[in-house]
């Protein structure tokens, strides 16, 4: 138990605001083409790490093998909002991460259409 806890700890994990899952080198891709979901994953976390959102700035990310909507990826999605995006390279991540993370506005142009209506517009406490 002191490791789970020194590990949440060192993670941050009770300052998670917003999650963002990337699908990205799959086992057998699909969506995408392996290199293209692997330069997207390199891209979130350095970017995340340089704008300082990850750890206390309450921006988690985690690489999903697959999220199963295997078409015009590399796909996202992010939480708690559950808000889907497609196509999200390292160029579109950038706008995604501009727009959604940094300012809570959905970017439309990438949004996957659910059926449900989609907000932003969470509190979330920068630091």
């Amino acid at each position: 138990m002191k490791k789970l806890k020194e590990k949440t700890e060192d993670l941050q994990i009770g300052k998670i605001r917003r999650h963002i899952f990337l699908c990205s080198d799959q086992t057998k891709p699909k969506c995408c083409d392996k290199q293209t979901g692997i330069d997207a994953w390199e891209y979130l976390k350095k970017r995340l790490d340089e704008l300082k959102l990850t750890g206390k700035g309450g921006v988690f990310r985690t690489k999903a093998n697959c999220l199963r909507l295997c078409v015009m990826g590399p796909i996202a999605v992010i939480y708690p909002e559950g808000t889907w995006y497609h196509s999200c390279t390292k160029e579109n991540l950038e706008q995604v991460i501009d727009e959604h993370l940094l300012n809570g506005r959905i970017v439309e142009d990438l949004l996957i259409d659910t059926g449900k209506i989609q907000s932003a517009s969470i509190e979330i406490e920068w630091k």
